[in-house]
């Protein structure tokens, strides 16, 4: 079994106001460690057998197709070990 991940994340171009509300919330918390805070998403797929490059590449047309909005948003798809 195998672990295949899509990390989705806004384009550097696109606003992300949770990014934001979350950049402004830390230092009031007492955080100061972030320039900024940009928010995405993580989706975990469990296959069975080994992640072919086959396997990746209809991954990677799932993630284009239903896991992100190529519009406004770039992922990366990746196997987790």
């Amino acid at each position: 079994m195998a672990k295949i991940v899509v990390d989705v994340m806004l384009k550097p171009e696109i606003l992300d106001p949770q990014g934001q509300a979350v950049g402004a919330a830390l230092p009031r918390l007492g955080f100061t460690f972030a320039t900024s805070v940009r928010q995405g998403k993580r989706f975990e797929i469990e296959i069975d057998g080994e992640a072919t490059q086959a396997m990746l590449a209809e991954v990677s047309r799932a993630a284009e197709t239903l896991l992100a909005n190529p519009v406004i948003e770039n992922f990366v798809v990746r196997v987790e070990k």
